[in-house]
């Protein structure tokens, strides 16, 4: 009864609408509960999936043949504007172009945060969300060599409201990379980190924590390596977080 109370509410609480009371309250449930956290997860990667779709625009084959036909039909035009006419017919396939590239990458981009995003769900649920549970990062960053490609600096969390709980191996499509866990709070925050050549695209730094697909999410390359900063903790700590992983680095 308890859980079917919770599940009517979880997409209001995805949608970042509930009070902060219920908010905590459902945060303590959903991560002791794998029965909603599995609906959590499953109602994310639904949210995911409409939000691509939905920006996806590129002219169609029927609006460029129209656009063809309408210059055909009429063969008897002056030069200057039928040069105008193919000029603008340039003008929307470059277009056409253009919108298609910029919506391939939006896709991309929205489909790797996706990615992390479910991941970031998905090893809280789990029973072990991480492979070397210690809060000492002098035990937990030597636990990746030789399991990934590349080294990286863990901050200093003295004097700060962080503690670490642990990491675990990753993958984001084909590359391997280092899940790191924060708690801050009563939230665990996830902290990504991968070769940033190795993922084959460019990525625009938002340094400054930005609403994503439900979470607060802060991205940056430095020295070669790609940082994800994401939870449901407030953008003032995911700030935090990745102003120390940045000083570390």
């Amino acid at each position: 009864m308890i859980c079917e109370s919770w599940k009517t509410k979880l997409d209001v609480y995805l949608d970042g609408e509930m009070p902060s009371e219920e908010t905590r309250a459902l945060d303590i449930h959903v991560h002791s509960c794998p029965s909603c956290a599995a609906d959590v997860l499953g109602r994310v990667q639904m949210k995911r999936s409409i939000q691509a779709a939905g920006k996806r625009f590129a002219p169609t084959s029927e609006f460029r043949r129209r656009v063809r036909m309408s210059i055909a039909q009429k063969p008897h035009r002056s030069f200057g504007l039928t040069w105008t006419l193919a000029a603008a017919l340039s003008l929307v396939v470059v277009a056409s172009s253009l919108s298609t590239y910029m919506g391939i990458q939006r896709t991309r981009g929205e489909q790797a945060y996706s990615e992390i995003a479910d991941q970031h769900v998905a090893a809280l649920a789990g029973s072990s969300p991480v492979d070397v549970v210690s809060t000492d990062r002098h035990t937990v960053k030597p636990w990746f060599q030789g399991k990934i490609p590349f080294a990286f600096d863990l901050p200093e969390l003295q004097n700060s409201d962080f503690s670490l709980l642990g990491g675990r191996m990753t993958y984001l499509g084909q590359t391997p990379g280092a899940h790191l866990i924060y708690a801050v709070r009563k939230h665990e925050i996830s902290v990504f980190v991968f070769q940033e050549a190795a993922l084959g695209r460019r990525w625009s730094d938002s340094f400054t924590a930005q609403k994503k697909l439900s979470f607060n999410v802060a991205t940056w390359s430095q020295a070669g390596l790609r940082y994800f900063v994401i939870g449901d903790a407030s953008a003032v700590d995911i700030d935090s977080l990745a102003r120390l992983f940045k000083a570390a680095s």
